[in-house]
């Protein structure tokens, strides 16, 4: 009931013409201004009162209906809205009323139709738009935010100066304590204390400063982008990037606008303001979408010219041969202008809409279109193609090593320390650790008692005891795990001594001690890691093998001995082969990986997730060069008749597409020279995204091919909704030409021939996969 009367009050001529029917039908010849001597007759034309309404609503629907051409006209829009004018006339003109009545009708309840079916098209769109954060809680507590300096500051909480001692603390101001019988007196009178009143002020969202410190309640939407005060917090970013399982983050994390928060409050500080966060930037996108004509509703438009032409022909034609002009009102109202004014951008705002349902927004609904043709795909590798750091792929011992760790325990206490590390390798070798902690635990709940450390402190505990963690820049990272002096980093830092003479490998290798004042430049640059290309030294070579061209590698010490390297290397994503598979099948020509790794290294990845074009060595400008030579190609060879048909309803039919996914600042340049620029985004970087048309917000190649298909399938509803409801039209037209289909019965097929086309649209919103 409530979305009935939310369409009549979106479409107030629709109840106005169905109420109108009661009139017509029973007052529909009745004059009484000739029992009084009146006479309203206008030559053939005697209409009686309910004729009278119907045609006044005629007049009103007409008056309308060229307003609306002559503003579409005012933003370049040409459409077929004079069909209804000629068709709705020509009914009163051969007083065909419940015609014109049932046009009139026609019109309102298309317009209905066409509101329900962009609420329908638009409803993921909406749902994010709903979800934008309106409020939020400052908190206001003395001496909190940027608010209690701004007090201080004009006066109104005391002189900002004075108020400060000469150490640079705030003052305390003295307080007269009452003695015991006046607080007993008036503690009977204090009224209860309001938490909320006291500690936060609740205002609109574009009100939040910088430095501001908010509250957010539980299961309310975080306003700005912050950063989180709270020693913990439960956020749900499925609004962000579509991730289904809430994410908790710690104190010092980037808490993003447009998350939802858990169970408990979280305390934060705002560092953007509303209109630069995050779910901002999302709103931005979607609004581009919405307010966005793609080129084949443009092209709609432009078809909307001979399809007026046909129809007023056949009409024409069908009144001289017949004789008659009843007959020219009976074909033009089944001449139905829907399939090409509603149904084509009801499919593309629907098809936007499975978009952003799938976590894949889109700036503007032309890159829907052209989503469909691309022909040629360039990726990045690090980052896009493969995860974002490198991984542990397995833990190497000394060719001559007694140390009684096996490899949990090594990668265990490596990356409990490696934790503490801000080093490029480190997150990967303590996720690798954190691994290997879980599966040392399940071996201590099977009853395994028989580890080297069972006796010593920690063992057996949830979490290892940590102490004396020391990061030196360029070398590496060292502390206490347990008990045990941990070092993780270069093969000379870890095979030091305190002094950082001093090798202390083990006995049994000697060969390796000689030359370590060398082994340093071994390691290569990284602060903890060695390149594959710089692990030729012997002494090296001598107590491990030589890693492969893609693999770097970090050493372990554990009580001055060491214990083993920890090889790492850049990994494909789990789903990135099966994904690249699925381009191929969807009939996307070229697959190409640009990078700035060596040769080798690319070679690798390139084999793994199954690219054969590889350009390696690049930077960034080598990357814009590939990119625009290959789109320019591709331009090129778009033959003759194709640049004439382009240039008639702006569309390309052969014309092939080049298409850049990238993920992080320095793919912003690449971006934007592709036809189609896509960035894969966690929703927490909006540096590549900035420069590109798709913005992919669950950081997930998958994506990419189902970015495609969506766009694909989108179009071929589309046209099926529009030639369908054409083909429909034209012969329902040629029917009534042959007067085989009388002028009311046409007017409600007309509707019907509406209907049936944009329901078909909206399947566009579907999930075929």
């Amino acid at each position: 009931m409530r979305r009935i009367i939310a369409i009549c009050k979106e479409v107030p001529l629709l109840p106005i013409a169905i109420i109108a029917a009661i009139p017509l039908a029973l007052l529909g010849s009745w004059r009484p201004w000739e029992a009084a001597g009146v006479s309203l007759t206008f030559g053939p034309f005697n209409p009686g009162v309910g004729q009278w309404i119907v045609i006044a609503l005629v007049v009103y629907t007409i008056v309308v209906t060229v307003i609306g051409m002559i503003d579409d006209l005012r933003h370049g829009h040409v459409g077929v809205d004079l069909l209804a004018v000629i068709a709705i006339a020509s009914t009163v003109a051969v007083q065909e009323y419940w015609a014109a009545w049932a046009v009139v009708l026609m019109i309102s309840s298309g317009e209905a139709i066409e509101e329900f079916a962009q609420s329908k098209a638009e409803g993921n769109l909406t749902a994010l738009v709903d979800a934008a954060p309106r409020t939020a809680h400052v908190v206001t507590l003395p001496g909190v935010g940027v608010r209690a300096a701004a007090a201080g500051a004009d006066g109104t909480a005391g002189d900002a100066e004075g108020d400060m001692t000469a150490d640079g603390f705030r003052k305390v101001a003295s307080v007269d304590v009452p003695n015991a019988a006046e607080t007993n007196k008036s503690t009977t009178q204090t009224k209860p204390y309001d938490a909320a009143g006291e500690h936060f002020e609740t205002v609109p969202v574009d009100q939040v400063k910088l430095g501001d410190v908010i509250l957010v309640l539980p299961g309310e939407t975080v306003p700005v982008d912050g950063e989180l005060l709270s020693g913990v917090a439960t956020l749900d970013l499925s609004n962000i990037n579509g991730e289904p399982v809430p994410r908790e983050v710690y104190a010092g994390a980037r808490v993003l606008s447009g998350a939802v928060n858990g169970s408990t409050a979280l305390t934060m500080r705002a560092t953007q303001l509303a209109q630069d966060s995050q779910y901002q930037k999302i709103l931005e996108l979607v609004s581009s979408a919405q307010e966005s004509r793609p080129t084949v509703v443009k092209t709609a438009d432009v078809l909307a010219v001979p399809f007026t032409i046909l129809s007023l022909a056949i009409a024409g034609i069908a009144w001289a041969v017949a004789g008659t002009p009843l007959r020219f009102a009976q074909v033009l109202v089944l001449a139905t202008p829907c399939p090409l004014l509603i149904a084509a951008p009801v499919a593309y705002v629907a098809g936007t809409g499975r978009l952003a349902k799938a976590g894949i927004l889109i700036k503007a609904q032309d890159v829907l279109e052209n989503l469909g043709r691309v022909s040629h795909i360039f990726f990045d590798k690090t980052g896009t193609l493969t995860v974002k750091q490198p991984q542990v792929v397995r833990v190497e011992k000394p060719f001559e090593n007694s140390s009684p760790y096996d490899e949990n325990h090594i990668l265990m206490m490596a990356g409990v320390v490696e934790g503490y590390s801000v080093h490029i390798l480190s997150k990967g070798i303590a996720a690798a650790g954190q691994k290997a902690m879980q599966e040392l635990y399940a071996r201590y709940e099977n009853g395994q008692r028989l580890c080297a450390e069972r006796d010593l402190p920690g063992h057996g505990r949830d979490y290892p005891v940590v102490k004396n963690i020391e990061e030196q820049s360029g070398k590496g990272v060292s502390g206490e795990v347990n008990g045990h002096a941990v070092r993780v980093g270069r093969f000379a830092y870890v095979t030091a001594d305190e002094a950082g003479f001093t090798h202390v490998l083990g006995a049994g290798a000697a060969a390796g001690i000689a030359a370590g004042a060398v082994a340093d430049s071994a390691v290569g640059d990284s602060a903890t890691g060695t390149a594959a290309g710089d692990s030729k030294k012997p002494e090296v070579n001598s107590l491990f093998a030589p890693l492969e061209p893609d693999e770097m590698a970090a050493y372990v010490a554990i009580d001055g001995k060491l214990a083993a390297r920890i090889v790492l290397r850049d990994v494909p994503r789990e789903n990135a082969k099966s994904s690249l598979e699925k381009l191929h099948r969807l009939g996307v020509k070229k697959l190409s990986m640009l990078t700035g790794d060596k040769e080798a290294s690319a070679r690798i990845i390139a084999g793994e997730v199954g690219i054969d074009d590889v350009q390696s060595e690049l930077f960034p400008e080598g990357k814009v060069a590939a990119v625009k030579n290959a789109t320019e190609d591709a331009h090129q060879n778009q033959p003759a008749w194709d640049k004439v048909v382009q240039r008639v309803v702006g569309e390309s039919m052969t014309r092939q597409v080049t298409m850049m996914v990238g993920d992080g600042v320095n793919d912003a340049p690449v971006l934007a020279v592709a036809d189609i620029g896509m960035a894969m985004t966690d929703g927490t970087s909006t540096a590549a995204s900035e420069s590109a048309q798709v913005v992919i917000m669950n950081d997930d190649i998958a994506s990419v091919p189902r970015a495609i298909a969506i766009a694909r399938r989108t179009k071929k509803v589309m046209l099926q909704a529009v030639l369908v409801g054409l083909g429909l039209a034209i012969i329902g037209m040629v029917a009534a030409a042959f007067n085989l289909i009388p002028v009311v019965v046409g007017a409600f097929m007309q509707e019907a021939i509406d209907v049936v086309s944009i329901l078909w649209a909206l399947t566009a919103l579907l999930d075929r996969e």
